[in-house]
């Protein structure tokens, strides 16, 4: 039977003699939630581990785009589309996204993500011609002006090809590839990292009753073979972010789910990105029916994520995310030592 470790991820606390310091950051554990399918859920001692698994969840993260991996790094949304969930609209002028995409990194944001097809629920797909003439001139715009990391969040090879010949340094691919396998082609030909999200079907019918025999196993396992797959296309493995797929084919439980055993995908040995801000769920569980009253609620998921070492925030509001993390940091950091 297959074997999942989960480490407990700890922050604020002396470490204990028994720790670990989880994926070379502050976070540790001295404590590995054991997931079996079928089987339930036990916990052992981190010295427990087996040694290949276990250096997976300890071992620093290579650097991405330029980013130490060391601590939450904060990723802006910059959605130069008419129909995105949350801004759709408000930054399709290529002046306002230039505006926009300086903006978030004067707050704080360490990588921008330019998209240009909406992946919401119901969303329908973006011609290439469009989508590269509403992606490519922006990132050329931000590159002409700022050395931020540019991330290009898309399925198809034409638009990443276009987004890394104007200055975009990241591929992030909500298909992981399984859309457009030549995304991986160009990724690899470019030598820059990529990100690899689960999705369970297409946008317009993701959200049409999704169904897991184990979610949190279910996602774990994809990821694991689109890494694979990603390697195979002559990516280099510590060039490669994991993403769970938030609201992309899960219910609110779903989500739930993945946010508690978030951990888990440390054992994947690649940095991980969450992508949950102002979501649907957090509406449903913290009131806000329009997405940009949940703003409080997506800060309290990245805190949440970060303490368990989450390296990647993609977030809309990135003020208040920093703000947040640089006080939870200054405690949390300063308690340990």
């Amino acid at each position: 039977m297959t074997r999942y470790y989960r480490p407990v991820a700890r922050f604020g606390e002396v470490p204990t003699p028994q720790s670990f310091p989880l994926a070379g950051s502050l976070c540790w554990f001295d404590t590995v939630a054991v997931h079996e399918r079928g089987g339930g859920v036990h916990t052992i001692p981190a010295s427990d581990v087996p040694d290949d698994e276990l250096n997976r969840l300890t071992r620093a993260r290579k650097p991405i785009a330029g980013m130490a991996m060391t601590g939450p790094r904060i990723m802006g949304i910059l959605n130069v589309t008419p129909d995105s969930f949350s801004d759709g609209g408000q930054f399709d002028a290529p002046d306002r996204a230039l505006d926009h995409a300086l903006a978030m990194q004067r707050e704080g944001a360490e990588i921008i993500d330019v998209g240009g097809e909406s992946t919401r629920p119901g969303a329908t797909e973006v011609q290439i011609a469009e989508e590269i003439a509403r992606t490519a001139p922006v990132i050329a715009a931000i590159r002409a002006k700022s050395d931020v990391p540019l991330s290009i969040d898309t399925r198809k090879s034409q638009v990443g090809a276009a987004a890394l010949q104007a200055g975009a340094t990241l591929v992030n691919d909500v298909a992981a590839f399984t859309f457009d396998p030549q995304l991986a082609d160009v990724a690899a030909k470019a030598k820059v990292p990529v990100c690899v999200m689960h999705a369970k079907g297409s946008p317009e019918t993701m959200q049409d009753d999704p169904s897991y025999e184990d979610v949190l196993l279910d996602v774990y396992d994809f990821l694991s073979e689109r890494v694979d797959a990603a390697v195979a296309a002559g990516i280099a493995r510590d060039q490669i972010v994991v993403d769970p797929g938030i609201g992309f084919g899960k219910t609110l439980e779903h989500n739930l789910i993945l946010l508690r055993g978030i951990a888990l995908f440390h054992g994947l040995g690649c940095p991980i990105l969450l992508g949950a801000s102002r979501k649907r769920f957090i509406g449903t569980i913290g009131g806000g029916d329009d997405a940009s009253d949940r703003v409080s609620g997506s800060v309290a998921v990245a805190l949440f994520a970060a303490r368990r070492g989450v390296q990647i925030l993609r977030v809309h509001d990135i003020f208040a995310t920093k703000q947040a993390l640089d006080l939870e940091w200054a405690i949390g950091g300063a308690a340990m030592t």
